[in-house]
């Protein structure tokens, strides 16, 4: 076995927290060798330092799959010391035609590079009013971005390795003319992580082909590993895993593309519990039961 498991709205709670449960599942999962790879349209240095410390994470797939990076041994929670084992990189060019279709338009433009998120100032002052009044959200945009004083086109030209770019939205008119002009340019890949949002990576960077490369290179099955989302950017890697978990408070999309839904949502462990559910089948004896549909706890399935 091996799990993937995306952070917000799956793994974390919505006050953006770790359970006792999901520390608890973590720690069994350490104990039995099982390998738990966060896998997020986060910045590495966005992933939350306990999480990275844990001793089953010793990978974290991050701005949706743009960049994979193996964790130091020495002093895995810090980001500047990580290997970025796999890159696709957004085209520097691509970035500054959405940049300059992003500036006809009230939004906010995240560039992700380098394992760290940057926003610039003025905008990073008015995140609170981009995140739909949830203000769990706002914080942890806040916490997870740097503000700048550069202007964006020029950051796009300093950073090492772009990730991806992010735009959060007002009006949905502004999300729909985005969207339009996206459509009219090659080597993107367009997804989303909050209703409120547009991500932007290259072609090819989607957290489906992360966990499929991330498996061969650790050779893993794909049929043994697991994978848990509740948003449109988790779709892919759904589709890829042998077992493809929607969370219950998942989008429309994601359940019909998973191979099943968890009973309990992100509020009430549902990664845990379907994962504890897993290994208790995985006793001598009663191994070769463990597949599709076979679960201690109910599971709702999808279509």
């Amino acid at each position: 076995m091996i799990v993937f498991s995306d952070m917000d709205g799956t793994l974390l709670t919505s006050d953006k927290q770790m359970s006792d449960a999901t520390w608890a599942m973590l720690d069994e999962l350490a104990r039995r060798g099982i390998e738990f790879v966060p896998c997020t349209g986060r910045p590495l240095s966005g992933v939350f330092e306990p999480i990275l410390a844990h001793p089953a994470v010793h990978y974290a797939v991050c701005a949706n799959g743009a960049s994979i990076w193996q964790l130091d041994d020495d002093v895995p929670t810090d980001a500047s010391r990580a290997t970025r084992t796999l890159s696709r990189p957004l085209d520097r060019g691509i970035a500054h035609r959405i940049h300059s279709i992003a500036a006809g338009h009230d939004v906010t433009f995240d560039i992700f590079a380098d394992g760290q998120c940057f926003l610039p100032r003025s905008l990073y002052t008015r995140l609170d009013e981009f995140c739909g009044g949830d203000p769990h959200i706002a914080a942890s945009l806040k916490r997870t971005r740097t503000p700048i004083d550069m202007d964006i086109d020029s950051k796009i030209d300093e950073v090492e390795t772009l990730e991806r770019i992010a735009m959060y939205w007002h009006d949905p008119a502004d999300r729909d003319a985005i969207a339009a002009e996206l459509d009219t340019l090659g080597g993107i890949e367009v997804t989303r992580s909050y209703a409120m949002n547009i991500e932007v990576m290259g072609e090819g960077a989607t957290k489906g082909t992360a966990l499929t490369w991330l498996c061969e290179r650790l050779g893993e099955r794909l049929a043994d590993a697991w994978a848990f989302g509740d948003n449109i950017n988790d779709i892919p890697m759904l589709q890829a895993a042998g077992h493809g978990m929607a969370m219950i408070n998942a989008e429309p999309e994601d359940r019909d593309a998973a191979d099943a839904i968890t009973e309990f949502g992100n509020d009430h462990d549902g990664v845990a519990r379907t994962i504890m559910a897993a290994l208790a089948l995985q006793q001598p004896g009663r191994a070769a039961n463990l597949g599709r549909g076979y679960f201690s706890c109910p599971l709702v399935w999808g279509s």
